[in-house]
């Protein structure tokens, strides 16, 4: 069964070295998909002393159809330094009485007088 999809592609970040580029889908099946984005925030894990808050918004991504969202965001300053919280959100776990969220994990950027690194992990906001 085919379904026909429309949409757009783009340019991702330089980090794959085998090159890609992003779909962004703007209508499925001959109906138009609207766009949404979740709220993320959390606690990085305790390393060297001290952890950090971090809190963000996903990039928008299509609804009604499986979708991941990208995210960024700065860590809080702690202990004279920060780190930045990047990547793709697994796939959406859908609500029996409706709505989505995804889980996201990884760990920052190094950074701090003593380089380290913290661990985050956690679920998005529900739409």
């Amino acid at each position: 069964m085919e379904i026909p999809v429309s949409g757009f592609m783009y340019h991702s970040d330089d980090s794959d070295p085998m090159h890609s580029h992003q779909l962004f889908i703007t209508q499925w099946d001959g109906r138009p998909v609207p766009a949404h984005v979740h709220e993320f925030r959390g606690v990085t894990s305790f390393e060297d002393g001290h952890s950090h808050r971090y809190a963000g918004t996903t990039e928008p991504a299509p609804s009604g159809v499986p979708h991941t969202h990208r995210y960024f965001t700065f860590t809080s300053i702690d202990d004279r330094h920060r780190h930045e919280i990047h990547g793709v959100t697994g796939p959406s776990i859908t609500f029996p009485n409706g709505g989505h969220y995804h889980e996201f994990s990884g760990f920052t950027t190094v950074s701090g007088a003593n380089p380290h690194r913290h661990g985050y992990s956690g679920r998005t906001s529900l739409t």
